[in-house]
């Protein structure tokens, strides 16, 4: 078998020549010992018709053995030769050939340090699309809150008007007035149960002193 790694055909073909040609090689001699297998059988079968007949099974393997060995050592032979026409004829890419995918390095050739710089620079433009896309979800994410508080807003709205309506039904007024009032009440109730709790707890410090 050749030596020759042929890369370049095995690019072009998607499979080694050397390995196309061994499967050729042991199909054909699986053949040729099947082959061999069915004359001896048909052999076996015709000694086995012919009364008073010597010849044992044995002699007949013998004598197929000896025959497959020569038959295998002319099918080498010329397996040979039918290789070396195939790798050098129809396996083979002349060297002044180029693949498809190779010629775009014949038309724009570069160096390897414009290769490399090729490269940094695809590297930069790779980080700068995954820095746009976490941006774009971030805007997405605050975009989707932004949302969510204008839901809200949007409910608190109705539910002042809602008030304003009672308010008008009710002959409240205003509901900004009322709702002013209602605050400033609040706070003042707030400021009397402050001084209600004060004063419950000097008591029960008196009682307990008591």
């Amino acid at each position: 078998m050749s030596v020759d790694p042929m890369a370049y055909e095995t690019q072009f073909f998607g499979f080694t020549p050397q390995t196309c040609m061994l499967r050729v090689y042991i199909a054909f001699q699986d053949y040729l010992f099947e082959t061999m297998l069915v004359v001896e059988g048909v052999m076996l079968k015709k000694l086995g018709g012919i009364p008073g007949c010597k010849i044992s099974p044995s002699q007949i393997r013998k004598c197929t053995e000896k025959f497959l060995l020569f038959l295998k050592e002319h099918f080498d032979k010329l397996f040979s030769t039918m290789e070396e026409i195939l790798l050098q004829l129809v396996l083979n890419i002349p060297k002044n050939v180029l693949l498809p995918e190779d010629r775009v390095k014949e038309q724009y050739p570069y160096s390897q340090e414009e290769f490399q710089a090729l490269q940094d620079e695809l590297q930069q433009l790779q980080q700068q699309c995954r820095a746009e896309v976490a941006m774009e979800q971030a805007l997405q994410a605050e975009l989707e809150e932004q949302n969510v508080v204008k839901a809200e807003l949007e409910k608190i709205l109705q539910c002042f008007d809602g008030l304003e309506n009672i308010c008008r039904e009710h002959g409240a007024g205003n509901f900004k007035e009322s709702f002013a009032l209602l605050t400033q009440s609040s706070k003042k109730l707030q400021d009397v149960l402050k001084d209600v709790e004060e004063k419950s707890k000097k008591m029960e410090q008196y009682d307990q002193l008591m």
